[in-house]
């Protein structure tokens, strides 16, 4: 049996061509603000991810119409540090011939040139901002994505250039090539070695599947992470498991794509079960001061759409709360099966495949639901690196 392959939760990638150990923290003057189209964020050898890593005062954001965004809002708002677009286009300063004075927010689109193109004609309020751009002197070294000319590079490569413009330092930001090189030297030796490995007549391929639902990979945005808890009689009480069903009592809820949480609390109508405040992490007057299902019902229905894909372990959860609240939107994922088809091995429970799948995570809500919840986004993440690295890979066998 093979073993499971381990996600670093840091980089995001395999262990085996993890890049961490290249990464060299950076601080700046600059504030950068990176904006990725969410086709790229599944792409695993793209570098907006690497460029965060790399630089303490930045922050990433996924998305592609970003008018009505808080979170863009904010980021450009300090007076102290003026908004600037790196894009080119009509009207673009070279900012390695003449940057700004004084430190700016850095805004940059990260994405392919279609995907960068549609982000900006989208969002007036990234048009409207200053505008830089440059001619690197060199060729970009992304040996292993094809750019439309060879003066396009890379974020990570791009960063390299205008940071060290920005705060005249160019050597000090060659660092940030570091990760990038190892990635690349690791791809490439991966096409050329590993998979050419085997001498001798070649057999015909067989046709190769995914090991996992498209919903990994084309409906990411889509994806729901739910947990259910339940007030259960144990087993050994007969009649009183007949004559009171599982009762939901905490549904908490995380749309992967936004990192919106929902998180509801559920008054139970019969009494409490032995040990459940023990279970499950929550009090009795916690429980007691819980919603109604229909209030319950009533702000699902504001967080839920009708494109959503329930992401679960197992369908205990759904059918829970199908049964007493009401029915769910959209297709359903079950991820422990999913896991098990990825992994080919036993996974044990989800707190214990998100451990060695990434380590530790933090709750994202009260209770032992909260803590399964963050576990079960954690394995949903991993296994969405991995089926786009699959797809990735069998594109190119075929």
């Amino acid at each position: 049996m093979s073993e499971p392959r381990l996600v670093c939760a840091r980089c995001r990638r395999p262990e085996t061509v993890c890049y961490c150990a290249h990464i060299k923290p950076l601080s700046t003057k600059t504030r950068v603000v990176l904006l990725q189209h969410p086709r790229e964020r599944d792409v695993p050898i793209g570098t907006a991810h690497m460029a965060s890593l790399c630089l303490l005062n930045s922050e990433l954001h996924v998305g592609i119409e970003w008018g009505d965004s808080p979170a863009l809002r904010d980021a450009i708002a300090d007076p102290d540090r003026p908004a600037a677009l790196l894009y080119p286009g009509e009207g673009a300063i070279d900012v390695l011939r003449d940057p700004p004075k004084g430190p700016i927010t850095l805004v940059v689109v990260d994405g392919t040139w279609w995907q960068t193109r549609k982000v900006v004609r989208l969002n007036p309020v990234l048009a409207s901002l200053p505008r830089y751009a440059f001619l690197p002197d060199a060729p970009g070294e992304y040996r292993i994505r094809e750019e439309p000319t060879e003066e396009c590079v890379s974020t990570i490569e791009a960063l390299a250039y205008v940071l060290g413009a920005l705060e005249d330092d160019a050597d000090r930001f060659r660092v940030l090539l570091d990760p990038f090189r190892a990635m690349v030297d690791t791809q490439v030796e991966f096409a050329t070695t590993v998979r050419h490995r085997r001498g001798g007549r070649r057999r015909a391929p067989r046709p190769k599947k995914l090991r996992l639902p498209d919903e990994f990979v084309n409906r990411h945005d889509d994806m729901v992470c739910v947990v259910a808890e339940a007030k259960a009689w144990p087993y050994r009480f007969v009649d009183r498991r007949k004559a009171e069903p599982d009762e939901l009592v905490h549904w908490v809820a995380h749309r992967v794509s936004t990192g919106e949480t929902f998180e509801s609390v559920v008054k139970p109508t019969t009494s409490l079960t032995p040990n459940v405040e023990t279970q499950i992490g929550l009090s009795a007057s916690v429980l007691h001061a819980g919603e109604s299902a229909a209030q319950v019902a009533a702000r699902w229905q504001r967080f839920a759409r009708p494109s959503d894909v329930i992401a679960s372990w197992g369908f205990y959860a759904p059918s829970l709360f199908s049964k007493q609240i009401g029915p769910l939107p959209g297709a359903r994922l079950d991820v422990r099966q999913c896991a098990i088809a990825c992994l080919g091995a036993k996974v044990g429970t989800v707190e214990e495949l998100a451990v060695r799948l990434a380590g530790p995570s933090s709750p994202l809500a009260q209770g032992r639901g909260g803590s399964r919840l963050a576990a079960l986004v954690v394995i949903a993440s991993a296994l969405r690196v991995l089926a786009s690295q699959e797809r990735e890979f069998l594109q190119v066998d075929q």
